[in-house]
């Protein structure tokens, strides 16, 4: 483990021997999350798969379809209780007025057993076909005169308030049975009943309640047969339109992909542009104004030298002073000039760039330290690269923004093949919401860069809260 430490303008370089179990053990979580962190940024940001999107597209058409297929089977349903509803109605007043016109007689009303015997021969000849399995003739208190049942003659039970009103106004009511009711004991057999009154009258002018019970069943039967007839059709019309949907939903996810590389192209350009940009300020820099002002602090020294060998204290004192900003201007441009364009990392290496970024704040009386493995010493190439950048944006928002203490800088390889890198300061820090304003305002750097490390298949997270310093880290294969 190779650790730089600089306080103030000092800086010592020492090998040291990394034994701290705790950082060992720190190293190998940090490559755990690294790897799930890398999992997460690939499949977050990995261009969709044209197949993958249709396949999804085509998912949830078919639930869509399923939706209105079950939706349609209900509502259909339910259009089939109505009409079967409006036909038991129609159905009982027919019946209604086949039994008061052939077999009603007065001797119902007093329980003759003739005229019972007559009542019943009608009813099972012409009442109780197909569906309908029970008849009940009831008096307006609630007595049953006749049922085919012959155990319910002669009982008392309570009328419904529904079927109360049909003796004040008259016409049909049809609704589901209520086989729990003590009038319907004898019905329970039957799974499911649907009931319908309606009021006639003996020949001396009484009203009777007219009552019949029909098979719930040939009501969800004719819902089966709406169902049918209307299904196919319905279903053809969706899996057309599901099939002219497909030529559309396959061309949105390709521009949905060219979109995804587009915008990973513009990102890449925009850090490249950003690399040249700051290449060609650099040259410039330093070919113009560094050489300018390094010729001319060389010029001024021996004519401070002169006046002083003359005797001329104040001018020799003027040029000497003159002499030193000159100096001390041309060590804050190259240290610019550093922080503008990064030097060579194939021929300095990263512990020698990593050393200048820290320069200007122990120059600055900050405590810094630099602590680079063997291993993570010998990382090169484009993670170099990388590293490097995320460490100068990092110490850069640190100096400007965090008025640290102390910076700390860790490299190292946790596991073969990855490379964390750590900065740390003990600043202001900042919250979450003010990152997010910043990149609002243009504010960049670390947000560019998360670009670049996702691509790379690493992970970058910067943790921060107010007063409590910042720490960002980096993991990338290497």
């Amino acid at each position: 483990m190779r650790t730089a430490a600089a306080t103030g303008n000092m800086v010592g370089v020492q090998r040291t021997t990394d034994t701290d179990g705790r950082r060992a053990r720190r190293g190998r979580r940090g490559a755990r999350d690294a790897a799930a962190g890398r999992g997460r940024a690939s499949a977050a940001d990995a261009p969709p798969r044209i197949g993958a999107a249709v396949a999804r597209f085509m998912l949830g058409s078919l639930v869509a379809i399923a939706v209105i297929v079950v939706g349609g089977y209900f509502a259909l349903r339910q259009v089939a209780i109505d009409e079967a509803e409006r036909d038991t109605r129609e159905r009982v007043e027919a019946a209604g007025r086949v039994v008061e016109a052939a077999g009603l007689t007065d001797g119902v009303l007093r329980g003759d057993r003739r005229a019972l015997q007559r009542l019943d021969e009608l009813v099972l000849g012409q009442v109780l076909t197909g569906s309908i399995v029970r008849v009940k003739l009831w008096t307006q208190d609630g007595t049953i005169l006749y049922s085919d049942e012959p155990a319910l003659i002669g009982r008392r039970f309570q009328l419904g308030e529904e079927e109360r009103e049909l003796f004040t106004d008259g016409g049909a009511d049809a609704e589901l049975s209520d086989l729990s009711q003590p009038e319907n004991r004898y019905e329970r057999a039957e799974d499911k009943l649907l009931e319908a009154h309606t009021t006639i009258r003996t020949p001396d002018g009484t009203q009777v309640l007219f009552e019949i019970y029909q098979r719930f069943s040939s009501v969800s039967a004719s819902g089966e047969r709406l169902l049918r007839a209307f299904a196919p059709p319905l279903l053809a019309g969706l899996l057309v339109l599901l099939l002219f949907q497909l030529p559309l939903a396959w061309s949105l996810a390709r521009r949905l992909q060219r979109g995804h590389r587009e915008r990973e192209q513009l990102l890449s350009t925009a850090i490249e542009a950003s690399a040249q940009e700051r290449s060609r300020i650099a040259a410039d820099l330093h070919d113009g104004v560094v050489q300018d002002l390094a010729g001319v602090a060389f010029g001024l020294a021996p004519l401070a030298a002169e006046a002083r060998a003359r005797g001329d204290e104040g001018d020799a004192a003027v040029l000497g002073d003159a002499t030193a900003r000159l100096r001390q201007g041309v060590r804050d441009l190259r240290t610019l000039l550093v922080e503008i364009h990064p030097p060579n990392l194939d021929s300095a290496g990263l512990e020698a760039a990593l050393s200048d970024l820290l320069s200007p704040l122990a120059s600055a009386g900050v405590a810094t330290s630099l602590e680079i493995s063997d291993a993570a010493a010998q990382t090169d190439g484009d993670s170099a690269a990388l590293v490097y950048r995320v460490a100068r944006e990092a110490v850069r928002n640190a100096a400007a923004h965090a008025a640290p203490g102390s910076v700390r800088i860790e490299l190292t390889r946790p596991v073969a093949g990855s490379v964390r890198l750590l900065i740390a300061d003990d600043g202001r820090g900042f919250a979450h919401a003010t990152r997010e304003r910043g990149a609002a305002d243009g504010h960049l750097g670390l947000t560019l860069l998360d670009g670049l490390v996702a691509q790379a298949g690493g992970s970058l997270e910067v943790r921060s809260h107010e007063g409590g310093g910042t720490q960002v880290e980096l993991e990338l294969p290497a």
